[in-house]
Protein backbone atom coordinates (compact mmCIF):
# COMPACT_ATOMS: atom_id res chain seq x y z
CA UNK A 1 0.00 0.00 0.00
CA UNK A 2 1.29 3.47 -0.89
CA UNK A 3 2.31 5.45 2.18
CA UNK A 4 1.41 9.07 2.71
CA UNK A 5 4.35 11.43 3.26
CA UNK A 6 4.52 13.46 6.47
CA UNK A 7 6.19 16.89 6.35
CA UNK A 8 7.07 19.35 9.09
CA UNK A 9 8.87 22.71 9.14
CA UNK A 10 11.74 23.41 11.52
CA UNK A 11 12.38 27.03 12.54
CA UNK A 12 16.20 26.99 12.47
CA UNK A 13 17.09 29.37 15.30
CA UNK A 14 20.56 28.61 16.70
CA UNK A 15 21.71 26.30 13.94
CA UNK A 16 24.74 25.83 11.72
CA UNK A 17 22.54 25.26 8.67
CA UNK A 18 21.36 28.86 8.93
CA UNK A 19 22.84 31.49 6.61
CA UNK A 20 22.06 34.64 8.59
CA UNK A 21 24.42 36.71 6.40
CA UNK A 22 22.44 36.12 3.20
CA UNK A 23 20.63 39.27 1.97
CA UNK A 24 17.37 37.30 1.98
CA UNK A 25 17.70 36.35 5.66
CA UNK A 26 15.58 38.03 8.32
CA UNK A 27 15.24 38.08 12.09
CA UNK A 28 15.23 34.89 14.15
CA UNK A 29 13.45 36.50 17.08
CA UNK A 30 10.84 38.90 15.68
CA UNK A 31 7.33 37.45 15.71
CA UNK A 32 6.75 38.11 12.01
CA UNK A 33 9.51 35.63 11.14
CA UNK A 34 7.74 32.87 13.06
CA UNK A 35 4.44 33.83 11.47
CA UNK A 36 5.90 33.77 7.95
CA UNK A 37 7.37 30.29 8.27
CA UNK A 38 4.34 28.83 10.08
CA UNK A 39 1.82 30.24 7.63
CA UNK A 40 3.87 28.98 4.67
CA UNK A 41 3.90 25.50 6.24
CA UNK A 42 0.15 25.65 6.79
CA UNK A 43 -0.47 26.85 3.23
CA UNK A 44 1.46 23.79 2.05
CA UNK A 45 -0.60 21.52 4.38
CA UNK A 46 2.37 20.44 6.50
CA UNK A 47 1.72 18.35 9.60
CA UNK A 48 3.43 20.69 12.04
CA UNK A 49 5.76 23.59 12.80
CA UNK A 50 8.68 22.68 15.05
CA UNK A 51 10.50 25.04 17.39
CA UNK A 52 13.71 23.79 19.01
CA UNK A 53 14.90 25.02 22.39
CA UNK A 54 18.18 26.59 23.47
CA UNK A 55 18.57 27.01 27.22
CA UNK A 56 21.95 28.72 27.00
CA UNK A 57 23.91 30.43 24.25
CA UNK A 58 26.89 28.47 23.01
CA UNK A 59 30.34 29.77 23.86
CA UNK A 60 33.80 29.20 22.49
CA UNK A 61 36.90 30.34 24.30
CA UNK A 62 34.65 32.01 26.86
CA UNK A 63 32.85 34.17 24.29
CA UNK A 64 29.42 33.79 22.68
CA UNK A 65 29.69 31.72 19.52
CA UNK A 66 28.59 34.55 17.24
CA UNK A 67 28.69 32.56 14.00
CA UNK A 68 25.40 30.90 14.91
CA UNK A 69 22.29 33.04 15.12
CA UNK A 70 22.14 34.33 18.68
CA UNK A 71 18.98 34.24 20.79
CA UNK A 72 15.95 32.03 21.13
CA UNK A 73 12.71 33.18 22.83
CA UNK A 74 10.55 31.06 25.08
CA UNK A 75 8.95 28.10 23.31
CA UNK A 76 5.49 28.28 24.88
CA UNK A 77 5.17 32.01 24.29
CA UNK A 78 5.92 31.66 20.57
CA UNK A 79 3.71 28.61 20.03
CA UNK A 80 0.77 30.14 21.90
CA UNK A 81 1.04 33.27 19.77
CA UNK A 82 1.19 31.18 16.58
CA UNK A 83 -1.99 29.38 17.64
CA UNK A 84 -3.82 32.65 17.03
CA UNK A 85 -2.53 33.11 13.47
CA UNK A 86 -2.81 29.51 12.22
CA UNK A 87 -5.78 27.19 11.99
CA UNK A 88 -4.74 23.59 11.30
CA UNK A 89 -0.95 23.43 11.52
CA UNK A 90 0.45 21.41 14.43
CA UNK A 91 2.56 23.41 16.91
CA UNK A 92 5.38 21.46 18.51
CA UNK A 93 8.25 22.54 20.72
CA UNK A 94 11.20 21.15 22.64
CA UNK A 95 10.92 21.33 26.41
CA UNK A 96 13.65 19.93 28.64
CA UNK A 97 12.86 17.30 31.28
CA UNK A 98 16.05 17.85 33.28
CA UNK A 99 15.39 21.38 34.53
CA UNK A 100 11.59 21.59 34.61
CA UNK A 101 8.81 20.06 36.72
CA UNK A 102 6.03 17.74 35.43
CA UNK A 103 3.11 19.78 36.77
CA UNK A 104 4.38 23.00 35.23
CA UNK A 105 5.09 21.47 31.79
CA UNK A 106 1.90 19.38 31.68
CA UNK A 107 -0.15 22.47 32.51
CA UNK A 108 1.55 24.50 29.77
CA UNK A 109 1.09 21.84 27.09
CA UNK A 110 -2.52 21.13 28.08
CA UNK A 111 -3.18 24.86 27.88
CA UNK A 112 -1.51 25.10 24.46
CA UNK A 113 -3.60 22.17 23.25
CA UNK A 114 -6.78 23.98 24.32
CA UNK A 115 -5.68 27.30 22.80
CA UNK A 116 -4.84 25.62 19.49
CA UNK A 117 -7.87 23.29 19.41
CA UNK A 118 -5.76 20.16 19.58
CA UNK A 119 -2.54 20.98 17.74
CA UNK A 120 0.12 20.77 20.47
CA UNK A 121 3.19 18.54 20.40
CA UNK A 122 6.02 18.12 22.93
CA UNK A 123 9.55 17.11 21.99
CA UNK A 124 10.90 15.59 25.20
CA UNK A 125 14.66 16.03 25.64
CA UNK A 126 17.23 15.72 28.39
CA UNK A 127 20.13 18.08 29.05
CA UNK A 128 23.60 16.63 28.67
CA UNK A 129 26.00 19.25 29.99
CA UNK A 130 26.86 21.09 33.20
CA UNK A 131 27.35 24.29 31.21
CA UNK A 132 23.62 24.51 30.48
CA UNK A 133 22.80 23.47 34.01
CA UNK A 134 24.54 26.53 35.42
CA UNK A 135 21.49 28.58 34.35
CA UNK A 136 19.25 26.60 36.72
CA UNK A 137 18.98 26.07 40.44
CA UNK A 138 19.70 22.37 39.96
CA UNK A 139 23.13 23.37 38.57
CA UNK A 140 25.55 20.82 37.24
CA UNK A 141 23.90 18.04 35.31
CA UNK A 142 22.75 14.45 35.72
CA UNK A 143 24.71 11.39 34.50
CA UNK A 144 23.26 9.91 31.31
CA UNK A 145 21.49 7.02 33.06
CA UNK A 146 19.88 9.39 35.55
CA UNK A 147 18.83 11.82 32.81
CA UNK A 148 16.81 9.12 31.10
CA UNK A 149 15.43 7.84 34.40
CA UNK A 150 14.23 11.34 35.18
CA UNK A 151 12.87 11.80 31.65
CA UNK A 152 10.92 8.54 31.78
CA UNK A 153 9.36 9.35 35.13
CA UNK A 154 8.83 12.96 34.08
CA UNK A 155 6.83 11.88 31.03
CA UNK A 156 4.92 9.22 32.96
CA UNK A 157 4.02 11.77 35.63
CA UNK A 158 2.88 14.29 33.00
CA UNK A 159 0.70 11.57 31.46
CA UNK A 160 -0.91 10.95 34.87
CA UNK A 161 -1.70 14.65 35.08
CA UNK A 162 -3.19 14.74 31.56
CA UNK A 163 -5.26 11.65 32.41
CA UNK A 164 -6.50 12.99 35.74
CA UNK A 165 -9.29 14.50 33.65
CA UNK A 166 -10.99 11.80 31.58
CA UNK A 167 -13.13 14.23 29.59
CA UNK A 168 -16.83 14.88 30.07
CA UNK A 169 -16.59 15.99 33.70
CA UNK A 170 -17.67 19.51 32.84
CA UNK A 171 -21.47 19.51 32.68
CA UNK A 172 -22.05 23.27 32.87
CA UNK A 173 -25.83 22.84 33.15
CA UNK A 174 -27.14 26.35 33.69
CA UNK A 175 -30.65 25.16 34.57
CA UNK A 176 -29.57 22.85 37.38
CA UNK A 177 -26.55 24.87 38.39
CA UNK A 178 -24.28 21.82 38.11
CA UNK A 179 -20.89 22.65 36.64
CA UNK A 180 -18.82 19.53 37.43
CA UNK A 181 -20.27 16.06 37.15
CA UNK A 182 -17.31 14.59 39.03
CA UNK A 183 -16.01 16.55 42.01
CA UNK A 184 -12.79 14.49 42.06
CA UNK A 185 -11.76 15.57 38.55
CA UNK A 186 -8.07 16.39 38.27
CA UNK A 187 -7.03 14.57 41.43
CA UNK A 188 -3.59 13.01 41.20
CA UNK A 189 -0.95 11.40 43.38
CA UNK A 190 2.49 10.34 42.18
CA UNK A 191 5.16 8.82 44.39
CA UNK A 192 8.42 7.87 42.69
CA UNK A 193 12.20 8.18 42.84
CA UNK A 194 12.24 11.50 40.96
CA UNK A 195 8.91 13.09 41.88
CA UNK A 196 6.59 12.94 44.87
CA UNK A 197 3.58 15.14 44.17
CA UNK A 198 -0.13 15.14 44.81
CA UNK A 199 -2.96 17.56 44.31
CA UNK A 200 -5.38 18.53 41.57
CA UNK A 201 -4.50 19.27 37.96
CA UNK A 202 -6.29 22.46 36.98
CA UNK A 203 -6.56 22.11 33.18
CA UNK A 204 -9.42 19.90 31.91
CA UNK A 205 -8.67 17.19 29.38
CA UNK A 206 -7.41 18.75 26.18
CA UNK A 207 -8.82 18.22 22.67
CA UNK A 208 -6.24 15.53 21.74
CA UNK A 209 -6.45 13.80 25.14
CA UNK A 210 -2.69 14.12 25.39
CA UNK A 211 -0.39 16.30 23.27
CA UNK A 212 1.65 14.44 20.67
CA UNK A 213 4.94 13.24 22.21
CA UNK A 214 8.11 13.50 20.13
CA UNK A 215 11.59 12.28 21.01
CA UNK A 216 14.98 12.75 19.39
CA UNK A 217 17.42 10.35 21.10
CA UNK A 218 19.63 8.21 18.88
CA UNK A 219 21.37 6.12 21.55
CA UNK A 220 20.07 2.65 22.34
CA UNK A 221 18.41 4.00 25.48
CA UNK A 222 16.95 6.90 23.51
CA UNK A 223 15.48 4.56 20.90
CA UNK A 224 14.01 2.37 23.64
CA UNK A 225 12.51 5.44 25.32
CA UNK A 226 10.89 6.45 22.03
CA UNK A 227 9.54 2.95 21.34
CA UNK A 228 7.95 2.84 24.78
CA UNK A 229 6.48 6.34 24.97
CA UNK A 230 6.79 8.53 21.86
CA UNK A 231 4.34 9.18 19.05
CA UNK A 232 7.10 10.37 16.71
CA UNK A 233 10.89 10.22 16.71
CA UNK A 234 13.32 12.60 15.05
CA UNK A 235 16.21 10.95 13.26
CA UNK A 236 19.50 12.08 11.73
CA UNK A 237 19.49 9.08 9.37
CA UNK A 238 18.23 10.56 6.11
CA UNK A 239 19.86 8.27 3.52
CA UNK A 240 18.31 5.06 2.19
CA UNK A 241 20.49 2.45 3.87
CA UNK A 242 20.97 4.24 7.20
CA UNK A 243 17.33 5.30 7.24
CA UNK A 244 16.04 1.78 6.63
CA UNK A 245 18.26 0.39 9.40
CA UNK A 246 17.08 3.03 11.91
CA UNK A 247 13.44 2.64 10.82
CA UNK A 248 13.52 -1.16 11.20
CA UNK A 249 15.26 -0.91 14.56
CA UNK A 250 12.86 1.51 16.27
CA UNK A 251 9.73 0.02 14.71
CA UNK A 252 10.95 -3.43 15.76
CA UNK A 253 10.99 -2.36 19.40
CA UNK A 254 7.30 -1.42 19.52
CA UNK A 255 5.78 -4.88 19.95
CA UNK A 256 7.34 -5.46 23.37
CA UNK A 257 5.38 -2.43 24.60
CA UNK A 258 2.13 -3.63 23.04
CA UNK A 259 2.26 -0.98 20.34
CA UNK A 260 1.45 -1.20 16.64
CA UNK A 261 3.84 -0.40 13.79
CA UNK A 262 1.87 2.75 12.92
CA UNK A 263 1.96 4.19 16.45
CA UNK A 264 5.45 5.68 15.99
CA UNK A 265 6.20 8.09 13.13
CA UNK A 266 9.85 8.28 12.03
CA UNK A 267 10.91 11.74 10.81
CA UNK A 268 14.53 12.54 9.88
CA UNK A 269 15.58 16.19 9.75
CA UNK A 270 16.47 17.27 6.21
CA UNK A 271 17.85 20.30 4.41
CA UNK A 272 17.24 21.07 0.74
CA UNK A 273 18.53 23.19 -2.11
CA UNK A 274 16.23 23.66 -5.10
CA UNK A 275 17.24 24.58 -8.63
CA UNK A 276 15.66 24.75 -12.06
CA UNK A 277 17.77 21.71 -12.98
CA UNK A 278 19.83 19.25 -10.95
CA UNK A 279 23.02 20.93 -12.18
CA UNK A 280 21.70 24.35 -11.20
CA UNK A 281 20.85 23.02 -7.72
CA UNK A 282 24.35 21.60 -7.30
CA UNK A 283 25.84 24.99 -8.10
CA UNK A 284 23.53 26.68 -5.61
CA UNK A 285 24.34 24.06 -2.98
CA UNK A 286 28.04 24.78 -3.31
CA UNK A 287 27.36 28.48 -2.75
CA UNK A 288 25.20 27.71 0.30
CA UNK A 289 27.89 25.52 1.83
CA UNK A 290 30.45 28.30 1.38
CA UNK A 291 28.02 30.68 3.08
CA UNK A 292 27.47 28.26 5.95
CA UNK A 293 31.20 27.69 6.43
CA UNK A 294 32.99 31.01 6.15
CA UNK A 295 36.70 31.14 6.90
CA UNK A 296 35.95 32.22 10.48
CA UNK A 297 33.43 29.43 10.91
CA UNK A 298 35.90 26.86 9.59
CA UNK A 299 38.43 27.91 12.21
CA UNK A 300 35.77 27.69 14.92
CA UNK A 301 34.82 24.17 13.82
CA UNK A 302 38.45 23.09 13.80
CA UNK A 303 38.92 24.55 17.29
CA UNK A 304 36.04 22.40 18.54
CA UNK A 305 37.89 19.28 17.39
CA UNK A 306 41.44 20.36 18.25
CA UNK A 307 40.28 21.89 21.55
CA UNK A 308 42.81 24.68 21.23
CA UNK A 309 43.03 28.25 19.93
CA UNK A 310 43.57 28.12 16.14
CA UNK A 311 42.89 31.79 15.42
CA UNK A 312 46.37 32.17 13.93
CA UNK A 313 45.72 29.56 11.24
CA UNK A 314 44.75 30.36 7.65
CA UNK A 315 41.37 28.73 6.83
CA UNK A 316 42.53 28.40 3.23
CA UNK A 317 45.74 26.72 4.34
CA UNK A 318 46.52 23.23 5.66
CA UNK A 319 45.12 21.55 8.75
CA UNK A 320 47.06 21.90 12.01
CA UNK A 321 49.96 19.48 12.33
CA UNK A 322 49.62 19.35 16.12
CA UNK A 323 47.19 16.86 17.67
CA UNK A 324 43.99 17.81 19.52
CA UNK A 325 44.11 18.39 23.26
CA UNK A 326 42.17 15.55 24.87
CA UNK A 327 40.41 16.08 28.17
CA UNK A 328 37.21 16.97 29.95
CA UNK A 329 37.83 20.71 29.70
CA UNK A 330 36.77 21.89 26.24
CA UNK A 331 37.18 25.18 24.43
CA UNK A 332 33.57 24.97 23.22
CA UNK A 333 30.63 24.97 25.61
CA UNK A 334 27.05 23.99 24.89
CA UNK A 335 27.64 22.21 21.59
CA UNK A 336 26.51 18.63 21.09
CA UNK A 337 29.11 18.22 18.32
CA UNK A 338 31.89 18.30 20.92
CA UNK A 339 30.70 15.18 22.70
CA UNK A 340 30.36 13.33 19.38
CA UNK A 341 34.16 13.33 18.95
CA UNK A 342 34.89 10.51 21.36
CA UNK A 343 38.41 10.14 19.94
CA UNK A 344 39.50 13.60 18.71
CA UNK A 345 42.96 12.44 17.61
CA UNK A 346 41.48 9.72 15.40
CA UNK A 347 39.00 12.19 13.88
CA UNK A 348 41.78 14.71 13.23
CA UNK A 349 43.76 12.01 11.41
CA UNK A 350 40.69 11.23 9.30
CA UNK A 351 40.46 14.91 8.37
CA UNK A 352 44.15 14.93 7.45
CA UNK A 353 43.77 11.85 5.28
CA UNK A 354 40.80 13.43 3.51
CA UNK A 355 42.75 16.65 2.95
CA UNK A 356 45.70 14.74 1.51
CA UNK A 357 43.55 12.55 -0.73
CA UNK A 358 41.53 15.41 -2.23
CA UNK A 359 44.07 18.23 -1.78
CA UNK A 360 41.71 20.23 0.43
CA UNK A 361 42.32 23.27 2.61
CA UNK A 362 41.15 23.46 6.22
CA UNK A 363 37.98 25.27 5.16
CA UNK A 364 37.29 22.81 2.34
CA UNK A 365 37.63 19.89 4.75
CA UNK A 366 35.14 21.47 7.15
CA UNK A 367 32.74 22.12 4.26
CA UNK A 368 32.91 18.45 3.33
CA UNK A 369 32.74 16.82 6.76
CA UNK A 370 29.97 19.04 8.15
CA UNK A 371 27.72 18.89 5.09
CA UNK A 372 24.01 18.66 5.93
CA UNK A 373 22.35 19.02 2.53
CA UNK A 374 20.01 16.07 2.16
CA UNK A 375 18.04 16.98 -0.95
CA UNK A 376 19.72 18.79 -3.84
CA UNK A 377 18.05 19.00 -7.23
CA UNK A 378 15.12 20.18 -9.27
CA UNK A 379 11.65 20.08 -7.76
CA UNK A 380 10.96 16.88 -9.69
CA UNK A 381 14.13 15.22 -8.41
CA UNK A 382 13.51 16.18 -4.78
CA UNK A 383 9.87 15.06 -4.88
CA UNK A 384 10.96 11.70 -6.27
CA UNK A 385 13.71 11.31 -3.66
CA UNK A 386 11.34 12.05 -0.78
CA UNK A 387 8.68 9.70 -2.08
CA UNK A 388 11.22 6.94 -2.73
CA UNK A 389 12.67 7.10 0.78
CA UNK A 390 9.24 7.04 2.41
CA UNK A 391 7.92 4.17 0.29
CA UNK A 392 11.14 2.21 0.98
CA UNK A 393 10.58 2.52 4.76
CA UNK A 394 13.64 4.70 5.29
CA UNK A 395 11.30 7.20 6.97
CA UNK A 396 7.67 8.25 7.26
CA UNK A 397 8.47 11.77 6.12
CA UNK A 398 10.85 14.62 6.88
CA UNK A 399 11.29 17.66 9.11
CA UNK A 400 12.56 20.29 6.69
CA UNK A 401 15.19 22.78 7.86
CA UNK A 402 15.49 25.74 5.46
CA UNK A 403 18.80 27.61 5.45
CA UNK A 404 17.09 30.99 5.03
CA UNK A 405 14.72 32.38 7.68
CA UNK A 406 11.88 33.13 7.34
CA UNK A 407 11.31 32.72 3.58
CA UNK A 408 13.38 29.60 2.95
CA UNK A 409 10.39 27.27 2.86
CA UNK A 410 8.44 29.22 0.23
CA UNK A 411 10.04 27.63 -2.82
CA UNK A 412 9.59 24.11 -1.45
CA UNK A 413 5.92 24.82 -0.71
CA UNK A 414 5.31 26.23 -4.19
CA UNK A 415 7.30 23.76 -6.27
CA UNK A 416 7.84 20.42 -4.49
CA UNK A 417 4.60 19.99 -2.56
CA UNK A 418 2.38 20.15 -5.70
CA UNK A 419 4.45 17.35 -7.24
CA UNK A 420 4.01 15.17 -4.15
CA UNK A 421 0.28 15.90 -4.33
CA UNK A 422 0.22 14.87 -8.00
CA UNK A 423 1.84 11.59 -6.97
CA UNK A 424 -1.02 11.05 -4.52
CA UNK A 425 1.32 10.78 -1.53
CA UNK A 426 0.61 14.10 0.17
CA UNK A 427 -2.65 15.72 1.20
CA UNK A 428 -4.23 18.51 -0.82
CA UNK A 429 -6.36 19.56 2.15
CA UNK A 430 -6.30 18.83 5.86
CA UNK A 431 -8.68 15.98 6.64
CA UNK A 432 -8.59 16.44 10.40
CA UNK A 433 -8.19 19.30 12.83
CA UNK A 434 -5.71 17.92 15.37
CA UNK A 435 -2.03 17.09 15.13
CA UNK A 436 -2.78 13.48 16.02
CA UNK A 437 -5.10 13.27 13.05
CA UNK A 438 -2.47 14.79 10.75
CA UNK A 439 0.04 12.14 11.84
CA UNK A 440 -2.45 9.27 11.64
CA UNK A 441 -2.25 8.64 15.40
CA UNK A 442 -4.91 7.46 17.82
CA UNK A 443 -6.41 9.93 20.29
CA UNK A 444 -4.22 10.22 23.38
Amino acid sequence: MTKQVHLAAHFPGVNNTTVWSDPAAGSHIEFESFVRLAQTAERAKFDFFFLAEGLRLREQGGRIYDLDVVGRPDTFTVLAALAAVTDRLGLTGTINSTFNEPYEVARQFASLDHLSAGRAGWNVVTSWDAFTGENFRRAGFLPESERYSRAKEFLATAAELFDSWRGGEIVADQDSGVFLGDASAGTFRHHGEQFDISGRFNVPRSPQGRPVILQAGDSDEGREFAAATADAIFSRHGTLEAGQAFYADVKGRLAKYGRRHDQLVVLPAATFVLGDTDADAQEKAAVVRRQQVSGATAIKFAEQLWNRDLSGYDPDGPLPSVDPIVGESTISKGRASVRMNRDPVAVANQWRALAAEKKLSLREVVVEVTGRQNFIGSAETIAEQIDTLVQADASDGFILVPHITPGGLDEFADRVVPLLQERGVFRTEYEGTTLREHLGLDRG
